[in-house]
C-alpha cells in the first residue's frame, strides 16, 4: 500500500494430509484469503517453500502454475462462478476441455459429476434456471470432474439459505468420505464445525490448529442448526 509494506502471511508453517477435511477461519484481514490463494496455487509465495504432492510449486511459472491447478485442485466458491449461457453439462466439462480429453469423455465425466451431487435431472438447464443451491452443486461438480486431489471451498455456503447450505455440507461429507482432501474457507462457526480440523488466522498468523471435537454430521438427528436471522 504506497510505500508501506503488508505482509498479509508472516511466516506460517503448515502441513495438511491427504483426506484431511480442514476448515480455515479468521477475521476479515487474518490473511485466510491470501493463504488460501497460495494453497490453490493462484498465488505464490514471496518467500518460503510450498509443496503439493512431493512437488515444490513456490517457483514456478503462471503457466506450470495453472495446469496443477487444472490436475490438483477443484475449487468452490461463494459466487459459483458459472458461465451463464452454458448448460449445467457444459459448465462441469470445462476444465476437461483444458485437460485435452475428447468429446466423449467430457460429456461422460461431467454427467457422472452431475449425478454425485444430485443433479441428473438438471443437465441441460442454465445457471438462471437453477436455485442458488442447485448452482452450488453445478459447481462442486465441476471442481470433482478432473478427479483433483484437493476440494477448496471458499464460502460455499455464503449465498444460500441454511437448509441449502446444510444439503451442501452434506456433499462436502460425502466427498470427504470418498478420500478427498477439502480445504473449507469460512468464517462461520456452523459451517467450520464440520471439518475435523481448524486452524484459525489472526493478523497473519496461526492463532490456533486443533482436531475438533464435535463434529457435526448432516445426518445428526441431536444437532439443530441456528437459523440466520432468529
Amino acid at each position: 500500500m504506497g510505500t508501506e509494506i503488508i505482509n498479509a502471511l508472516k511466516s506460517i508453517t503448515l502441513s495438511i494430509n491427504k483426506n484431511e477435511y480442514v476448515a480455515l477461519m479468521g477475521p476479515s484481514g487474518s490473511g485466510k484469503s491470501t493463504l488460501m490463494n497460495i494453497l490453490g496455487c493462484l498465488d505464490s509465495p514471496t518467500s518460503g517453500t510450498y509443496i503439493l504432492n512431493d512437488i515444490d510449486v513456490s517457483l514456478m511459472s503462471d503457466g506450470d502454475l495453472a495446469e496443477v491447478r487444472n490436475k490438483q485442485i477443484g475449487f468452490v466458491f461463494q459466487t459459483f462462478n458459472l458461465l451463464p449461457r452454458l448448460s449445467a453439462l457444459d459448465n462441469v466439462a470445462l476444465p476437461l476441455v483444458y485437460a485435452g480429453l475428447s468429446k466423449t469423455q467430457r460429456i461422460e465425466k461431467a454427467e457422472d459429476a452431475l449425478n454425485k451431487v444430485g443433479l441428473g435431472d438438471r443437465m441441460t438447464h442454465k445457471p438462471n434456471e437453477l436455485s442458488g443451491g442447485q448452482r452450488q452443486r453445478v459447481a462442486i461438480a465441476r471442481a470433482l470432474v478432473n478427479d483433483p486431489a484437493i476440494i477448496l471451498a471458499d464460502e460455499p455456503t455464503g449465498n444460500l439459505d441454511t437448509k441449502t447450505s446444510v444439503e451442501i455440507m452434506g456433499i462436502f461429507e460425502r466427498i470427504h468420505n470418498g478420500g478427498n482432501t477439502v480445504i473449507l474457507v469460512t468464517h462461520e462457526p456452523d459451517i467450520a464445525d464440520h471439518a475435523h480440523r481448524i486452524v484459525r488466522l489472526r493478523d497473519g498468523l496461526v492463532e490456533a490448529d486443533y482436531q475438533n471435537e464435535k463434529i457435526i454430521k448432516v445426518d445428526d438427528p441431536d444437532h439443530h442448526y441456528k437459523v440466520k436471522g432468529i
